[in-house]
């Protein structure tokens, strides 16, 4: 099965970008960084006194066309800090990677932090960034336009499993794992074998990056998902870098993603891969090869990929099978929401879009909130019976008679703040939310979603 990465991109109406918990820091998520040698800090959650982590992100808006008074031309950029106050960036045409007017070429900045701001220098503007946005200066001091934070969260987070797929893990044990280490709040630890065995399959795996601002490469964020123990689709935490060979979506030391669909480090990603295992000879000898689709983030990054060979440090290639194994680097990836679809026994549409719903109940639970426990149904059911009898305010049918000079005042106490009270929260609770929805409705198998910008946040 093959898709079409503007099919389930972060464009599409469906799979676009919903609002994601903030990146900067919550002190109800205080916690001390894992001292790792030779990389420094590891953050497992936002830090809540490191400076530099309010500044790096997405960001994105307009300016002014070269040479051209009235139009506009849209900018995006990802910051992303490296050792001490330094920064690196990498700045784009058209908007993010995996949007529909990207373009590919990159614009790569330097800045170096002071105070609460950072200052990034390199391509045609100055660029003053602060935890909202970035001002674009021209070289003779102009201000050229302004780009907003934008927080992007993956069409596939928190896609449930379809039927006739296996949950290998939703939080709750480690049973269908070898030597697998599970959190205090719920999370899969990296290094862990998957205990079922399968041959053709599709795979679904959310994952959290740590924040490791001091390490660079392949020691920043590193794990992977090596299928059959023996091709490696990589994890990496390679947001804000140019296409790196062997960064996140690569099949490690073998091909390149097509396009780096990495997003900031502690935001829950998505992981979706399409495996067809090679086929073998009653003698041993191999007659066809392993094949490899995968998704980072919705965003198609390798399209059936032939491998010829095994990857990097994977098992050598034989006729039996073996497990998926999550790679042990050494950095603190976490992993939720496993899911496997084997195609031996059933097959389905393929990456699964979560629906509104989902996406938002995952964006909730973006730091393990626990969510809040429901209203027994008996107390439920007696608050609803109380609204319902509770009379109405005398004051709603008293205002239109009333015509006496003495009623006035009355009609402008109790009208006017019935008009603020009932009207505006009913077109909020009906209006808005069923537009919303039509909006977001998953897109139908050949039909390809309307473009759509994504959603700044409000200065």
């Amino acid at each position: 099965m093959s898709l079409h990465q503007n099919k389930f991109g972060f464009h599409s109406a469906a799979a676009l970008l919903v609002a994601a918990m903030l990146l900067i820091p919550a002190a109800g998520f205080a916690q001390k960084p894992t001292i790792i040698p030779g990389k420094g800090p590891a953050y497992t959650v936002p830090p809540e006194k490191e400076p530099n982590y309010p500044l790096m992100g997405e960001f994105v808006g307009q300016i002014g066309a070269k040479g051209e008074k009235k139009k506009k031309q849209s900018v995006a950029l990802q910051i992303r800090p490296v050792a001490g106050d330094q920064f690196h960036a990498i700045a784009f045409y058209g908007g993010l990677p995996g949007e529909p007017n990207h373009q590919s070429e990159e614009m790569r900045l330097i800045g170096l932090r002071g105070n609460d701001s950072l200052v990034l220098s390199g391509g045609p503007w100055a660029i003053f960034v602060d935890p909202k946005g970035c001002n674009l200066v021209s070289s003779s001091g102009k201000l050229l336009g302004r780009l907003k934070r934008v927080h992007r969260v993956s069409p596939t987070l928190g896609a449930k499993a379809p039927k006739g797929a296996t949950v290998l893990f939703d939080g709750t044990s480690v049973d269908h794992f070898v030597k697998a280490e599970m959190t205090d709040d719920g999370l899969l630890k990296q290094g862990a074998l998957i205990s079922p065995m399968f041959q053709d399959f599709d795979l679904h795996v959310e994952f959290r990056l740590p924040y490791m601002p001091q390490a660079e490469g392949q020691q920043r964020g590193n794990s992977g998902l090596y299928l059959q123990s023996r091709y490696e689709c990589q994890v990496l935490d390679s947001f804000g870098t140019e296409k790196m060979f062997n960064g996140l979506g690569a099949l490690y030391r073998m091909k390149a993603p097509d396009v780096n669909m990495a997003l900031p480090p502690l935001v829950w990603q998505t992981y979706d891969v399409h495996f067809t295992a090679p086929r073998w000879a009653a003698d041993g000898s191999k007659i066809r090869n392993a094949r490899v689709t995968s998704w980072i983030n919705g965003v198609k990054v390798q399209d059936d990929v032939e491998l010829a060979n095994k990857t990097g440090a994977g098992k050598p290639e034989e006729p039996t099978l073996s497990p998926i194994n999550i790679q042990d680097h050494g950095d603190p990836v976490r992993f939720r929401n496993i899911w496997i679809v084997d195609r031996g026994l059933t097959t389905v549409d393929f990456p699964v879009i979560a629906s509104k719903k989902e996406r938002q109940e995952a964006a909730k639970l973006e730091w393990n909130e626990k969510p809040k426990p429901e209203e027994p149904a008996a107390e439920k059911a007696e608050k609803e019976d109380a609204a319902k009898s509770e009379p109405k305010p005398e004051e709603k049918v008293d205002a239109k008679p009333s015509a006496k000079p003495a009623a006035k005042p009355e009609v402008k106490e109790a009208a006017k703040p019935e008009a603020k009270e009932a009207a505006k929260p009913e077109a909020k609770e009906t209006a808005k939310p069923e537009a919303k929805e039509a909006a977001e409705a998953t897109p139908s198998k050949n039909e390809k979603p309307q473009a759509e910008n994504p959603k700044p946040e409000k200065n």
